[in-house]
């Protein structure tokens, strides 16, 4: 650690702001009025009352500086939020400046500041928020902070800064741990229990880092000996990453607390004149809050329950990520006031330095400078997120009431009137966590695994039962019948012997009384019933038997059955195998899908770049599109991604290939639209495209992505597919010259706006479209594109509106229109003319052809002489180069009386 002016802190706290809490002024629903010229932030008392138009500046609800959080994927713009604390007189100010009034006036319910520069004059200044002395801690945090907070929580990055001279409570405001009164607890303290009681603890985590950057050195609070930081910027994305810095994982606040006092002692301070303990450094507290989002899985029909449940436990868990950079600036000062020398002396210069560079920055920003001095300083590298980047930013300064410092107060405050104008880019950080899919997914598959072993065991424990069971009912039932026939025969044999042993009986006697005839007539009927008894005991055995065979049949039916369930195991068995094997085969062809996606993809984004590098040079003499040059290239750079194509387009199919534009990986929607794309350089593929709905889905693609790759890709499809007066039909009846005028409005990339006026240029081409897409807004777009001032651009927005004049001239020739031209009634003859003598051919000669066509009707002379189109046509009728447009320039002029006249008014000899 340095020695000299500076000595690190011991655990002990600055001056506290004075004054007991208060109810907090309530905000009015008065609409915010301020000065209309931007470089003018402040106004007079003496002037009159605001009549000027609302600057723009935003004004969030009540109570609030940052509105409510965002909730869109897009950025959206978000303006850095200003508001304003007064400290209240300390002793010595209370002793100093007595007989003099404070500098500083607040009008809270108005949200101004007043300036005293003299006794009658004062200078007014307007903000998000005005804090008077005897404003809560509470109340900062709420109208500050915490809409930071909660959009870090939703996703968003946030940064929260206090700036101000040395001495006014920056620290007070921010970093007060409040041990002695938790009604004194600053924003990091507040923040920070806000942030742990919506996290989860099991699901979600919340990382802290600690830092100071002093003497331009970046230096870990929590760790003494690492004090040289370095700083890594993403190439790509711009995002800043301090990978040196220690982080730790926060699960309650005492730890949290902890930390920050652990900080605080390492922290550099001084005494001064200004302030007893003055931070000699400035302190970042990074907050990294990473949250599971709950309850967002798509509405599916309840028709189909399974697929329902097999979507949801597919789909990955989404993940937001947020970070929040809480800012202590070091105090600005002067070092006459602050009596500095030595290293002291040392160390307000480079806090000077580093404040001046960031007030630098937000001057540019605020300017809307093309440079923006970022690495001027380390701390503007760590704050480029914070001011025009993707954070939403709250800044309070702070300021004191003496009016010796009006000099230091007024800076501060011109500081915030700056800072109020930048504006950034909100950006939601979001993410699927597919490593926990895949932990999810494999215990799934492990339970369902078990799951089916557990049941196959069971089911074939189960047919074993019922085997053993029927061969039980199958054994019982033949012992049973066994039993009772040799019981009946037993009975019968019986019966019988005993029936013949009496008949025997008597019919010994009956011989013995051979004489008594009566005794023989008895004997006769006696015998009758006996076979009466035998033929009942024959039906009996007869019935016996017809049970057996009953028995006999149902055992059959028993063996039947079981040889039936048998071979449903069988079937049972082998569909299992073949979905198994079907699953495989899936997952073979989708891997070979994709695989070939990827490299169709890398081919046609090399191509892409070598038709890139080949720059903006050649233009063919009729009025092609940009597509049609790119087509003519790649069949001239040989038959290799062709025959990539070609072999995609039979393998795969053209419907799949569409069907992938509707996927939701969105690197695989990026891939099947650029095979589209170059599908769609083939003519011989147009028609196919069309009819499978290609058209459809890639105007769809440019209302529903916000990635602007796709918007490039698929504008260059859409422009190709413009090249038939059938498609270009289609493209305007499904709504497609509002697509590309809103893709035109929201690119940044010159290759996007290249493609997207390379398709309005080819609509712009067609007779019977010109009303319509004059009405949807398609010369409006195409006005628009020509800010990009990229010379490509420029070349097709010239081809389009020559197009247009075209159809328009070949229309009033022959009596389908009348009146002025469409072009000249949504203000594009100045355009025209003024790009007539462009240094680049391709624009110069598409206008002076535009001028020409313009000029064969004699409505439109009178525009064309007030705009300076009569110089022009003078100059094409003797300068250009092609020799049909100076002929047609020549006759335009010679029979057109306006022009005559307008020739010899100007004195011009022809």
């Amino acid at each position: 650690m340095a020695s000299g002016g500076g000595n690190n802190r011991n655990g002990t706290h600055r001056n506290s702001l004075k004054g007991t809490t208060t109810t907090s002024t309530v905000s009015t629903d008065k609409p915010l009025s301020v000065n209309s010229n931007p470089s003018k932030p402040a106004f007079k008392n003496k002037s009159s009352p605001l009549t000027g138009a609302s600057s723009g500046l935003r004004k969030s609800s009540p109570g609030s500086l940052g509105g409510g959080a965002a909730k869109d994927d897009a950025g959206v713009p978000g303006r850095v939020r200003v508001a304003v604390r007064l400290r209240p007189r300390n002793a010595e100010e209370s002793v100093a400046d007595a007989d003099f009034a404070d500098c500083v006036e607040l009008q809270p319910e108005l949200k101004r500041l007043k300036l005293r520069k003299n006794n009658w004059d004062t200078d007014t200044y307007e903000f998000d928020e005005v804090l008077t002395e005897f404003a809560s801690q509470k109340r900062v945090y709420e109208v500050v902070a915490k809409p930071v907070v909660e959009g870090v929580l939703d996703g968003y990055n946030g940064t929260i800064m206090a700036y101000g001279q040395t001495g006014t409570g920056k620290t007070y405001t921010l970093g007060r741990l409040g041990e002695e009164d938790t009604a004194n607890r600053g924003i990091m303290v507040r923040a920070m229990e806000d942030i742990l009681a919506e996290v989860s603890p099991e699901i979600d985590s919340v990382l802290v880092s600690y830092l100071q950057l002093y003497m331009e050195s970046l230096q870990d609070l929590l760790d003494p000996t690492n004090d040289n930081i370095s700083i890594v910027e993403e190439p790509k994305s711009g995002d800043v990453s301090l990978p040196g810095a220690t982080l730790v994982e926060i699960r309650d606040q005492q730890s949290f607390l902890e930390l920050l006092r652990l900080g605080e002692a390492h922290r550099h301070a001084a005494n001064t004149k200004l302030n007893t303990e003055s931070s000699r450094s400035h302190a970042l507290l990074m907050v990294h809050v990473k949250r599971t989002v709950k309850g967002r899985e798509p509405a599916h029909s309840s028709d189909n329950g399974n697929s329902t449940s097999m979507a949801r436990s597919l789909r990955p868990p989404l993940v937001r990520k947020g970070k929040l950079v809480v800012v202590d600036l070091a105090g600005s000062e002067r070092i006459d006031k602050s009596g500095s020398d030595g290293h002291t002396r040392e160390e307000a210069k480079s806090i000077n330095l580093s404040l001046s560079a960031l007030g630098k920055c937000i001057n540019a920003l605020a300017e809307n400078s093309a440079h923006v001095p970022v690495r001027d300083s380390k701390l503007t590298r760590l704050l480029r997120d914070s001011f025009g980047g993707t954070a939403r930013t709250s800044l309070v300064i702070t300021v004191g009431p003496s009016p010796r410092h009006r000099g230091e107060t007024a800076s501060t405050i011109m500081f915030g009137q700056r800072a109020m104008k930048v504006e950034n880019m909100l950006k939601l950080k979001e993410e699927f966590d597919y490593k926990s899919l895949a932990r999810r997914l494999d215990i799934q598959l492990d339970k369902l695994i078990m799951e089916h072993e557990r049941k196959q065991k069971a089911f074939e424990v189960e047919i074993e039962r019922m085997t053993a069971e029927a061969q039980n009912r199958i054994s019982e039932a033949e012992r049973n019948y066994a039993d009772a026939v040799e019981k009946e025969r037993l009975k019968y044999q019986k019966d019988y012997m005993e029936s013949i042993k009496k008949l025997e009986e008597k019919w010994m006697m009956n011989q013995q009384n051979q004489g008594n005839e009566r005794k023989m007539v008895h004997i006769a009927e006696e015998v009758a019933e006996v076979k009466k008894l035998l033929s009942k005991e024959t039906s009996l055995r007869k019935a016996a038997e017809e049970e057996v065979d009953n028995l006999k049949s149902q055992l059959a039916q028993l063996k039947m059955s079981e040889a039936s369930a048998n071979s449903e195991i069988l079937k049972l068995r082998k569909m299992v195998e073949d979905e198994v094997c079907q699953k495989e085969k899936l997952e073979g062809e989708i891997s070979m899908l994709q695989s070939q996606l990827l490299h169709l993809s890398f081919e046609a984004d090399e191509t892409r770049k070598r038709l890139d590098r080949g720059g903006p040079g050649k233009v063919p003499g009729r009025l092609d599109s940009p597509v049609s040059q790119v087509r003519s290239q790649l069949k001239d750079s040989g038959n290799g991604e062709k025959a990539s194509v070609a072999k995609l387009f039979e393998q795969v199919g053209l419907q799949k290939i569409l069907s992938l534009l509707e996927a939701e990986d969105a690197d695989v929607r990026i891939h099947a639209v650029k095979v589209v794309a170059n599908l769609a350089a083939e003519e011989t593929n147009q028609q196919k495209i069309v009819e499978a709905g290609g058209l459809k889905s890639l105007l769809m693609l440019l209302g529903s992505s916000d990635d602007e790759t796709i918007h490039r890709v698929a504008a260059g499809a859409i422009a190709n597919l413009a090249m038939n007066e059938k498609n270009q039909e289609l493209i305007m009846s499904q709504g497609g010259i509002s697509l590309l005028s809103t893709t035109a409005s929201h690119a940044k990339d010159p290759q996007t706006l290249r493609m997207v006026a390379g398709a309005i240029a080819n609509l712009c081409g067609n007779d019977k479209l010109q009303t319509k897409l004059r009405g949807e807004g398609g010369i409006k777009a195409l006005l628009e594109i020509v800010k990009c001032g990229h010379p490509d651009v420029l070349a097709q927005v010239a081809r389009g509106i020559a197009n247009f004049a075209k159809c328009e001239s070949r229309a009033s020739t022959q009596g389908s229109k009348t009146g002025r031209s469409l072009l000249i009634e949504d203000g594009a003859l100045p355009w025209i003319v003024q790009n007539a003598n462009s240094d680049a051919s391709p624009i110069r000669r598409h206008n002076e052809l535009a001028l020409c066509h313009l000029a064969q009707h004699e409505v439109n002379a009178k525009d064309m002489i007030s705009e300076g189109a009569l110089w022009e046509l003078v100059r094409i009728s003797q300068d250009c180069p092609r020799e049909d447009i100076r002929t047609l320039a020549h006759r335009t002029l010679a029979s057109s009386p306006d022009f005559i006249a307008g020739l010899k008014r100007l004195r011009i000899n022809y």
